[in-house]
């Protein structure tokens, strides 16, 4: 390592919206300016019209939007996500030519899960990257085999504890991820970081649109990265922001929320398949929210999403890695505007810390400069 380098990493995108270029004007000069921007594809970006998955489909974006998306300073993509799937191997082929066509490297999904394995690997200034990508979230049609496409993952079990002399009643909840599972994305995660200087590893999980909520299954899984060798981990899926925690001197970002996630697949207006109506209805039972009426209509999530960031990793030439963030506000065009513009990125702070301290997570936000650091509870000034 001959250098000091700053790597930059974002939550879901889903460019499904013409003229993609302007979802990214507000943050694009902050992605830029980082040696290395890594972003989450949520769907799939291709021309086919397969559907191979029996849950809620996400239909394809336009594969063309993704040279939008390096325009905006992306260099690689996670992939493995519930959705990467949704359009059979044709979709994932697609995706991955049309991203690699637009200059960007790709990880977590491929034509069987040895090419879903592989890590991205980046050369910055004499520094070595790698970037893994794992789905811990299922459906188990999106995952790959040893002879189908698909994406990276860790199978999560679940068992419902009844609470009481109350059948049919709120159960306690109790996840832990698949040890043989685990124990294939411990070994891959030793191998690779065998080979570069810094290693990455993105994880698909979380309770979606709920904010302040993480099975026990997401710290089991995180810590496992780290203690196999991952110099940092980051989250998303979950469609909100989540906690923050350093394990190990390492920092865990358990959900980097929404980025430019624009699409109509749940608008009434839009949604024309039956699976996807269902959902949107469902969706308010389960989590209680209607979206942000500021917003448009294709951005249908927790009016709380607005609140995000984008994760810093600033990689000093001794290894070391000092975690900080961007504060980002989700305007009213769906677009992520870095410190809120006009100082909106207080509030945004002061959310990041509340939902830390709730989630259980010692840690302090600090602002420095052009980032806010993260640091252990104690070592720097807080609200």
């Amino acid at each position: 390592m001959t250098g000091r380098i700053r790597i930059a990493l974002t939550g879901d995108l889903i460019v499904d919206r013409p003229e993609p270029d302007r979802f990214f004007d507000a943050v694009r000069d902050v992605l830029v300016a980082a040696d290395l921007t890594v972003g989450q594809l949520e769907v799939p970006h291709a021309t086919t019209t397969d559907v191979a998955t029996a849950d809620v489909p996400a239909p394809p974006a336009d594969p063309a939007h993704l040279a939008a998306v390096r325009r905006a300073g992306f260099d690689v993509l996670t992939l493995a996500g519930n959705h990467v799937a949704d359009a059979g191997g044709a979709g994932i082929r697609e995706t991955i030519a049309a991203a690699t066509e637009a200059g960007m490297a790709v990880t977590g999904a491929g034509a069987d899960l040895a090419a879903a394995l592989e890590p991205a690997v980046t050369e910055v200034d004499g520094t070595t990257v790698g970037v893994l990508s794992f789905n811990c979230v299922g459906p188990t049609d999106s995952w790959a085999t040893s002879r189908r496409p698909g994406g990276a993952w860790v199978r999560v079990l679940t068992h419902y504890e009844p609470i009481g002399a109350n059948p049919g009643g709120p159960p306690r909840v109790h996840t832990w991820a698949d040890p043989e599972s685990l124990d294939r994305m411990r070994d891959t995660i030793r191998r690779t970081a065998a080979t570069v200087d810094v290693l990455v590893v993105a994880l698909n999980k979380g309770l979606v649109h709920t904010p302040v909520a993480l099975g026990a299954y997401e710290t089991e899984v995180a810590h496992a990265a780290i203690d196999a060798g991952a110099a940092a981990v980051v989250a998303h899926h979950a469609h909100i922001a989540h906690g923050i925690e350093l394990y190990r001197g390492r920092p865990i970002f358990h959900g980097l929320g929404n980025f430019v996630t624009v699409t109509d697949a749940l608008t009434p207006s839009s949604a024309d398949v039956e699976e996807q109506r269902r959902w949107a209805e469902r969706r308010r039972r389960l989590f209680g929210f209607e979206p942000d009426p500021a917003l448009p209509s294709w951005y249908p999530f927790h009016p709380e999403s607005r609140n995000t960031l984008i994760a810093v990793l600033d990689v000093l030439p001794d290894g070391r890695v000092e975690p900080a963030l961007v504060p980002c506000w989700i305007d009213e065009d769906a677009r992520p505007v870095p410190w809120g513009g006009d100082g909106g990125g207080d509030a945004v702070v002061r959310y990041l810390r509340r939902i830390t301290r709730a989630e259980g997570f010692a840690i302090d936000l600090v602002p420095d400069g052009d980032v806010v650091r993260v640091v252990p509870e104690g070592r720097g000034a807080h609200e």
